[in-house]
Formats: C-alpha cells, sequence, structure tokens
C-alpha cells in the first residue's frame, strides 16, 4: 500500500489528507496487532471519503460504521478482527445533561458549550436534544472529562451523568415532507424548492460552496439530481428527495421532498 499515492489522489484538502492519514495509521494498527481500533467520530462526508480510501487502497472487509445507535449521524470507524462480530460496547459512552427551563438549550448551545471547553469535535458523536435534557455520544476518554467538567451550557446550569445504551433517548425526527414542481432535475432548482430560494440564490450558494449533494461537495449547479438524493445547503439544513414523479401539463418535474428542520 502506497500511502503516499492513495493520499494525493483521494485528499483534495489538507483537512482531508490529514483524515485520510489517520484512517490509514488506525487501520495499519489494527493490521499489525489484530485488535479492535476505532478512530474517532466521522461525518457523513468523512465517512464516505475514508471508505472511499480504503477500498482504494484494497480493504473491503473487517470494518464497520458505529455511533452508538441506528439511525446515528456521526459514527466511528472501527476496525474489527474477525473473532470481534460488533464494536465493544466501551468503544461508545452516553451521556445524559440535564438542564431546569423547558427547551432553554439547543443543539449549537451545546455544541458551542462543548467546544468551548475545549472537546475535539472527532471526540463527539450525536448531540439528541430533548426539551429539558440531552444524550450525548462519546469517546470514553471525552466522557469522563465532561462529567467531572461539563457544568453549563450558556446560563443554563447542567447535571451530566453517564447512562446506558439502552436508556440513549433519540428525540422524534423533525421533519416535513411536501410536493413542489422544478423546471429541471437540476442541482440548483433542486435546491430552490427545497429551501425556499430563487434559483439564482440557490447556484450562488452551490458555485460558492456552501452546498453538499449526497454529503460530498458540488460546485456545479447544473449535477443531475435523483431520487434518493440528499442535499445540504450550510446554514438552511437538509433536504431528501424521496420521489421524482412524472411531468405536468406545462412540461415541469414533479418531486416529493422531506426537509429536516
Amino acid at each position: 500500500m502506497d500511502k503516499t499515492l492513495l493520499l494525493s489522489r483521494a485528499a483534495r484538502t489538507e483537512d482531508e489528507r490529514y483524515l485520510l492519514a489517520r484512517v490509514l495509521d488506525r487501520y495499519e494498527q489494527f493490521e499489525r496487532r489484530g485488535i479492535p481500533v476505532y478512530t474517532g467520530f466521522l461525518s457523513p462526508q468523512e465517512r464516505i471519503l475514508s471508505q472511499s480510501v480504503l477500498h482504494a487502497a484494497g480493504v473491503r472487509e473487517n470494518f464497520t460504521f458505529w455511533g452508538g445507535y441506528e439511525e446515528a449521524e456521526r459514527c466511528r470507524l472501527c476496525f474489527l478482527p474477525d473473532w470481534l462480530e460488533a464494536p465493544e460496547t466501551s468503544a461508545i459512552r452516553v451521556l445524559r445533561c440535564r438542564f431546569y427551563h423547558e427547551n432553554a438549550l439547543t443543539h449549537r448551545d451545546l455544541l458551542g458549550s462543548l467546544m468551548a471547553l475545549g472537546v475535539a469535535r472527532e471526540t463527539l458523536g450525536d448531540l439528541l436534544v430533548s426539551s429539558r435534557s440531552a444524550d450525548i455520544l462519546a469517546t470514553p476518554a471525552a466522557a469522563d472529562f465532561l462529567v467531572q467538567n461539563w457544568e453549563s451550557a450558556g446560563r443554563e446550569a447542567l447535571q451530566v451523568e453517564e447512562i446506558s445504551p439502552e436508556e440513549l433517548t433519540v428525540p422524534p425526527e423533525r421533519s416535513r415532507v411536501f410536493k413542489d414542481t422544478v423546471s429541471s432535475l437540476r442541482l440548483d432548482s433542486v435546491t430552490a424548492a427545497a429551501f425556499s430560494l430563487s434559483r439564482g440564490k440557490a447556484a450562488e450558494l452551490i458555485e460558492g460552496g456552501k452546498a453538499q449533494l449526497n454529503w460530498q461537495d458540488c460546485l456545479k449547479p447544473d449535477r443531475g439530481i435523483a431520487a434518493g438524493d440528499t442535499i445540504t445547503v450550510r446554514g438552511l439544513g437538509k433536504c431528501h428527495v424521496e420521489e421524482v414523479g412524472g411531468p405536468t401539463r406545462k412540461g415541469r418535474q414533479m418531486l416529493t421532498l422531506k426537509r429536516y428542520e
């Protein structure tokens, strides 16, 4: 495995090169020692990049992604020997922080508080916010640190304790399904419909590097869209193309979209 060549082909930025170098280092460690090895938590885009570089290196088995529960968005890349069927339960720990005032803290409030403590994002999985508490998936080291040191977020005092994975609370999905029509199945047209923008504004965001298609950066407003695609726009959220219907009498394309709030 020529690591330098793999990285030069797979990484487009220095950040991606650093990420993928660490992934390959973890795999080499797994190969040498034959024990379970885990990366930090990865975003969906980082997961796609990591899997791509592993496939390019000829690695197609003995690894999986796990975020602590079935629908997790942020996951650890787990290299597992043949004798281990699933990631060790100790690889991800679950914390619950409680606060007094109902709906006093948002995901952004909590994440900002964690970053202010100096906690690295890669040590944290999903933050699942309810009305008076939030459950946080974390690496063991981060969990220990937070139990001892995370005392407040904004003006809200926090009570932080570890809970079992079975106690994890996943809040109901906040989303809205709606139908719309577009002039064509281009990324700019569908993005405009998904986020209530003009087509020109959608194209501007895409060309400015603020949009992702299926968790990968896309700078081409004319990229084709199909059912099953996910569009993410920084600052606006995420939308899934549920269904592409037939044309209307005026030649426009019917869409069913699911926008996450």
